[in-house]
């Protein structure tokens, strides 16, 4: 019998509302349980009455919400009979596919963009062991190709046209609910092939049937990269922020479903809107993000401040992977690289004076 402060992850803690039965195999790395964190700084600095979480899903074991639905995804192959996976990724995908699979002992293949890819989450594909094939052209391009092998190949595919991605992704909307005693006024995410935004609807919406109540979804999109605010899908797209440099979302229909059945709604943020709100959340709050998760808080503050989301509500912004995973963009945006002095304490002392 297991300790009561062992976590076992999520699929165990969830299992009564997940596609799973007591023999099935889990295949977990302690995923799920992140935080939800009250904003202090930046709600203050906007001069508005709100009250601003983040869900932290950079503390996932791989660094992404990703492991969500890829427990999920990875549980179910095996079950199957699987004995390997495949996806097309920006990178977080193919890392959490990485580690997934060899916490199974299958195979794991994954497509990624050549050069398009942020090191962090390269390095966690390859030192999981993943076959790696860089094909030139963009993401949308490796999911076509992905479909189509998956046709002629044994293998499963593991992006969010697995359903049972959407399923484990589903757990992160009733742990915001538990962690608030109810579910936000507004929830705000980034939005690249949609699969996130689908799934916490569909978990806000499971919910929903005895409460009647649910959160308002908005999704925001890079400037370079917004196919929902154009109403249709686009090629090459472009922007700083590589998790969702996404043209042709998978999760087209599923994610207009959220939005129009919420009475949400679709914005974007331009590429220097992300990184400074990614940048305003490290200095003000000490919460490291990637530049995609940014998307959220950027977004959320200006429809604060605008006042399409009202004083007086509760908002809930996912930060989607932790900043780690794209350390190049991170230094990129610090104007200023640390410079060596003596190993004294006279030039120590000067130093840190000269800043107080």
């Amino acid at each position: 019998m297991a300790s009561a402060n062992r976590y076992l992850g999520l699929i165990d803690k969830y299992r009564a509302v997940l596609p799973v039965s007591d023999s099935t195999r889990l295949i977990s790395i302690g995923e799920g349980n992140t935080p939800l964190i009250k904003l202090e700084n930046i709600p203050a600095l906007i001069g508005k009455n709100v009250d601003i979480y983040v869900k932290y899903e950079g503390l996932n074991p791989t660094g992404s919400f990703k492991d969500r639905g890829m427990t999920m995804a990875v549980t179910k192959a095996v079950e199957e009979g699987s004995k390997a996976i495949i996806c097309a990724s920006t990178g977080n995908t193919s890392a959490s596919a990485a580690a997934y699979a060899a916490r199974a002992g299958i195979k794991a293949f994954v497509l990624i963009p050549e050069g398009k890819i942020a090191l962090g989450k390269l390095a966690q594909a390859m030192m999981h062991g993943a076959e790696i094939i860089q094909i030139k052209g963009n993401f949308d391009h490796g999911m076509q190709l992905v479909k189509e092998v998956a046709e002629h190949a044994p293998v499963t595919i593991v992006n969010s046209i697995n359903p049972y991605r959407i399923q484990g992704q589903k757990t992160a909307a009733y742990e915001i609910a538990e962690a608030l005693g109810k579910v936000p006024d507004y929830h705000c995410l980034p939005v690249g092939n949609a699969g996130n935004i689908t799934a916490h609807w569909l978990g806000y919406t499971e919910m929903g049937k005895t409460s009647g109540e649910h959160p308002t979804m908005v999704g925001y999109q890079a400037a370079g990269a917004a196919p929902f605010l154009k109403g249709e899908m686009i090629d090459d797209p472009e922007t700083v922020a590589t998790a969702i440099r996404i043209g042709r979302p998978q999760s087209w229909d599923q994610a207009w479903g959220a939005q129009k059945e919420s009475g949400g709604w679709f914005d974007l943020l331009s590429d220097e809107e992300i990184l400074a709100a990614q940048k305003l959340l490290s200095e003000q709050e000490g919460i490291f993000c990637e530049p995609a998760s940014a998307a959220s808080v950027g977004g959320a503050i200006r429809d604060i401040k605008n006042g399409k989301i009202p004083e007086g509500s509760t908002i809930v912004c996912t930060l989607t992977g932790h900043g780690l995973k794209d350390p190049d963009t991170a230094i990129s945006q610090c104007a200023v690289n640390p410079k060596a002095i003596d190993a004294s304490l006279d030039a120590v002392k000067a130093a840190i004076l000269d800043k107080l």
